[in-house]
């Protein structure tokens, strides 16, 4: 019998991916991809697709009965809006997560399980380290994403060890880019203008789009690496550096003044308090364990693959754009500015 494997969040770019290649190799019988969104073209023919949400009973039923081998967990949702709001969102990536994990602890042929984790675990604030590494406390983010990850992590590591038998791995990516990735963190380069704080010019890590199909294929076809692993591109990139490859010219805001002109920005992209946070301080994971237990090394560094991503980006910025944001900018000061003075 060849590998079963049910994959999550399979309707997304990475999922789509990681399903391609999977229903591609001969030693893989079964592929089961589960989304409640429809795929933009047809899954091959190896592929099963289960048009449900985690929250279904379909999804129990398929995972304990399907003789699943191997659950790839990647539907985990970074965007409130997409999921229809801020609750809607935790729901569906943390309640999701426990059905899903319940159904997993009751599957007799279940021998690994593969998550797709993020540094935003790691939270962004002016206390951090200069390099996270997979054993540091990270209570940071108290709210958003990054909260609904540690709480997903906390069950996936119970899970570890109620099911000794099943071979755990957990990936903390860094934010992805490439030609077809569509983030908040990629809108947010698409901007005509990038906002910045005043005084700040983080260091960020990028992960290549193709590097993130490679490193979640090597976790969930090759040797069983159990534990906890950073994956990055090597190297950083400072904000100011990656917007001037994109482009696109900065507007540095006064602190007091970043979440009213977050708030502006949010009208245009899906961007939270947290990514306002990592845009002022920056984050920057160690790789060494991924390299020296997982054997995987990006192919793309972290400039490298932000170069990539930039390629495609539409530099052409008019000065009516320019002149109408700053226009916005400097009526928030006022307006701050009225404020304390009263």
């Amino acid at each position: 019998m060849g590998r079963r494997i049910l994959v999550t969040g399979a309707a997304r770019s990475t999922g789509r991916r990681l399903v391609g290649a999977l229903a591609e190799d001969p030693e893989v019988e079964r592929v089961v991809a589960v989304d409640d969104l429809e795929p933009a073209e047809p899954f091959p023919a190896k592929v099963e697709h289960l048009a449900v949400d985690l929250r279904s009973p379909a999804l129990v039923r398929t995972v304990q009965s399907a003789g699943i081998d191997t659950c790839v967990h990647l539907g985990v949702t970074a965007e409130p809006r997409a999921a229809g709001g801020r609750a809607t969102m935790k729901e569906r990536n943390v309640l999701g997560t426990m059905q899903l994990l319940a159904a997993a602890y009751h599957a007799p042929d279940l021998r690994r399980l593969v998550l797709k984790s993020t540094t935003a675990v790691y939270g962004s604030s002016a206390a951090d380290p200069a390099l996270w590494t997979e054993s540091m406390s990270h209570e940071t983010p108290r709210h958003g994403f990054g909260k609904d990850a540690i709480e997903v992590e906390d069950y996936v590591r119970s899970f570890d060890r109620r099911r000794p038998d099943v071979a755990v791995t957990v990936l903390r990516l860094a934010n992805q880019v490439g030609p077809t990735v569509d983030n908040p963190l990629t809108r947010y380069f698409e901007l005509p203008v990038c906002p910045t704080v005043l005084g700040f010019d983080p260091r960020l890590q990028f992960l290549h789009e193709e590097d993130t199909a490679e490193v979640l294929l090597r976790a969930t076809m090759g040797p069983a690496p159990h534990g906890t692993f950073n994956v990055a591109g090597d190297g950083v990139v400072l904000l100011s550096q990656a917007i001037r490859i994109a482009g696109k010219p900065p507007l540095p805001i006064p602190e007091p003044l970043v979440n009213r002109v977050a708030e502006l920005v949010g009208r245009t992209v899906d961007f939270s308090p947290e990514q306002v946070r990592f845009l002022q301080f920056g984050r920057v994971a160690d790789t060494s364990a991924a390299a020296d237990q997982l054997g995987f090394v990006p192919k793309w560094t972290s400039l490298r693959a932000f170069e990539d991503f930039a390629s495609r980006l539409d530099r052409l910025v008019t000065e009516e754009q320019v002149l109408r944001l700053e226009h916005e900018a400097l009526d928030l000061l006022r307006r701050a500015v009225s404020w304390v003075g009263r």
